[in-house]
């Protein structure tokens, strides 16, 4: 088991033991929501649905975090965004996780070279996580993902291609903790053509998605690779199907394939 996962256990685990961890753990989700809900925030309806809690622990939780400084509220429209706490604590991690100023530039190559949008991706836990966005100069843009968009793996193809480059019963243990992908996201993601598309993105190197979050919306992804092997980052590309025909897509896979190689490069050399 890998560490992402294993502290998926342990804090599952936690939560059922731990007195005071089952708050924590919903504190934590509610962060994540504001924090992926972009500059103009989210209302409380909304974070208490997506957060699967009453509107009133919602706006309780929700205090206590603002008390703190970890998220603010805008008095003229009543919606949650992130707090200036979160800035300073988010400096001081940098320093040990962030590798983006490593991938920026190969990012902006990428997107350069293929004239498509080109993203870095994180993994956390058992999703991934939009850290950087580069435009291409292809007029025509897919807007499905940007900074802070979280998908969870096997969906969107830069998660796609980090669990297929998982072990194997790491790839069980993700499905059998979610069985609800394909009622959410398509049949399409219901485990057993999920699992094929995981053999395909093994064979090729490279995840493609062929408009399955957003119809007409294509996307291709490459695992990035800690200095232990680890699957941890993600290269994608996106636009628009047509530009992702037959004729193109082999290119388009080896070019995002060299970019997310000289990557892993990077960060096995550096102290990430």
């Amino acid at each position: 088991m890998d560490i992402a996962t294993s502290s998926v256990h342990d804090v599952e685990h936690t939560t059922t033991t731990v007195p005071g961890a089952q708050a924590i753990a919903r504190a934590a989700r509610l962060l994540r929501l504001v924090s992926s809900s972009g500059s103009d925030g989210a209302s409380l309806q909304d974070l208490s649905r997506r957060a699967d809690l009453t509107r009133s622990t919602t706006h309780r939780l929700l205090s206590a975090l603002r008390a703190e400084g970890l998220v603010d509220r805008d008095e003229a429209t009543a919606r949650w965004m992130p707090g200036p706490e979160l800035f300073v604590l988010g400096n001081a991690a940098a320093a040990r996780y962030d590798v983006t100023a490593i991938a920026r530039d190969v990012v902006r190559s990428l997107a350069v070279k293929t004239e498509e949008s080109a993203f870095f991706s994180v993994r956390r836990a058992d999703e991934t996580v939009c850290l950087l966005r580069e435009e291409g100069s292809f007029p025509i843009r897919s807007f499905v993902l940007s900074e802070g968009v979280r998908f969870p793996l096997g969906v969107a193809s830069a998660g796609l291609a980090i669990l297929a480059f998982l072990p194997d019963h790491d790839v069980d243990a993700y499905l059998s903790r979610h069985p609800d992908l394909a009622a959410t996201w398509g049949r399409t993601h219901a485990a057993s053509p999920l699992r094929r598309r995981l053999d395909e993105t093994k064979e090729k190197g490279f995840a493609v998605n062929p408009g399955l979050i957003v119809e007409g919306s294509w996307g291709l992804g490459a695992a990035v690779f800690d200095r232990h092997g680890r699957p941890e980052w993600a290269l994608s590309l996106t636009g628009v199907g047509f530009r992702f025909g037959p004729d193109r897509l082999p290119q388009l896979g080896r070019t995002l394939l060299a970019h997310a190689h000289e990557l892993t490069a990077r960060i096995a050399g550096s102290r990430h």
